[in-house]
């Protein structure tokens, strides 16, 4: 992870590692333990820099700061100011908002993906081919009845944009039909997952009216021995 982007990283502030830092602020040097007065204060903030702690494990890491950590009574362990130690039970950056998690597509659902473009891709070269065979045609055919080559063009082009027309009114059509398909597929999934939901509760609800009903005829069988036996 480069430093530039552990600048913009937050930790949580726990209690833990708020008395964890509180017992080494005495001990640090003068601009980090005044980096360090915010956070220790009686409402300290919710987050705390992760470059600050970078840098408090740094100096404890350090040769001046091991015998600092040596020279307290009672004597303090170097390790238990690493970023690993220090991180511990903490959160990464908790007032940040993650994206919608998007789960990769079931393989069936692939593989109708691929159909489906593949019979686009198929219905735009059948279009095309479509569209200079009726050019082509209608070029042949005013040849042969002996119109001039200028006719012959306009009419293959005036032929080719029916036909280009049509085939794009068409696919626009299939277009539309596959968007409803998908749509309405999408309604039954939800219409079937809500009666999924609603079945899981109503057995539920009969699970506790049974357990309710057989503690009532159990205590009911008990009131009565007891009659019984008076």
């Amino acid at each position: 992870m480069s430093s530039s982007s552990n600048d913009k990283l937050n930790i949580s502030l726990e209690e833990h590692l708020v008395d964890t830092l509180r017992t080494l602020q005495r001990l640090l040097p003068k601009d980090l333990a005044e980096k360090m007065v915010p956070y220790l204060s009686p409402s300290p903030p919710s987050v705390i820099p992760y470059s600050l702690l970078s840098s408090l494990s740094l100096w404890t890491r350090s040769e001046a700061g091991q015998d600092v950590l040596r020279a307290h009574d009672p004597r303090l362990d170097p390790h238990s100011y690493s970023m690993v130690s220090l991180l511990a039970g903490t959160m990464t950056s908790p007032d940040r908002f993650l994206g919608k998690y998007v789960p990769p597509k079931d393989p069936a659902e692939m593989e109708a993906d691929r159909y489906r473009e593949r019979k686009a891709i198929t219905a735009l070269l059948n279009a095309l081919l479509s569209i200079v065979g009726s050019a082509a045609a209608a070029y042949w055919a005013a040849e042969r009845t002996g119109w001039r080559i200028e006719w012959r063009v306009l009419l293959s082009l005036f032929v080719a944009a029916i036909v280009a027309t049509s085939e794009g009114a068409l696919f626009l059509i299939w277009q539309s039909r596959r968007a409803s398909a998908a749509t309405r597929k999408m309604q039954i999934l939800e219409t079937a997952k809500h009666k999924k939901d609603n079945n899981v509760e109503s057995t539920e609800d009969i699970a506790l009216f049974e357990q309710d009903g057989a503690m009532s005829t159990s205590t009911s069988i008990q009131v009565s021995e007891l009659r019984h036996r008076k």
